[in-house]
């Protein structure tokens, strides 16, 4: 059986590889899809594409021969995304995820959903993880070690740092 886990991974986290191995306990593969894969360069997903498949495929590394790793450019019909993601994927068997939303497309495709357990959500989240970067905080312990050498490889808190300044002193990210 073979598990789809998507996601923007702005970076991945050690929330995120909490999540993989939790569902590698209860499937043979697992697919990691890196969502909105065309965002880059923006204080929410200042992480390009090819940059966080070198984080993901980095930590996965030891487990490669069960895992895969692909990306999924968005599209703005919600009635075809399922059917965009399956095309762009090996095939699955179950999706995971906590979005309502998420699992409802799901569903209405007849692919079966499961949530997924999630590990101290308040630290372990991309928002809280950039907005320590941005504020010159340590944010290397909530990440795999890989994921900060391939940020410190490429500059990004530097480049998140950059692309996150505004004129406009009430703007703020988006929850992620």
């Amino acid at each position: 059986m073979r598990g789809l886990l998507i996601g923007r991974f702005q970076p991945f986290h050690e929330g995120h590889q909490y999540l993989v191995d939790r569902i590698a306990e209860e499937v043979d593969e697992v697919i990691v899809a890196i969502g909105s894969a065309e965002q880059s360069h923006t204080g929410e997903n200042p992480f390009t594409a090819g940059e966080r498949l070198q984080m993901v495929h980095d930590v996965l590394e030891p487990v490669e021969e069960s895992t895969y790793v692909v990306q999924v450019r968005d599209v703005d019909r919600n009635a075809v995304w399922v059917s965009h993601v399956r095309t762009l994927c090996p095939s699955f068997d179950v999706a995971y995820t906590n979005n309502p939303f998420v699992a409802r497309l799901f569903d209405e495709e007849g692919i079966a959903t499961r949530g997924t357990p999630l590990r101290r959500r308040e630290e372990y989240r991309g928002t809280e993880i950039r907005r320590r970067m941005r504020a010159g905080e340590d944010w290397t312990h909530l990440v795999p070690s890989p994921v900060a050498a391939v940020v410190d490889e490429i500059d990004g808190v530097e480049r998140l740092k950059r692309v996150a300044q505004t004129d406009d002193p009430r703007s703020s990210e988006r929850e992620s």
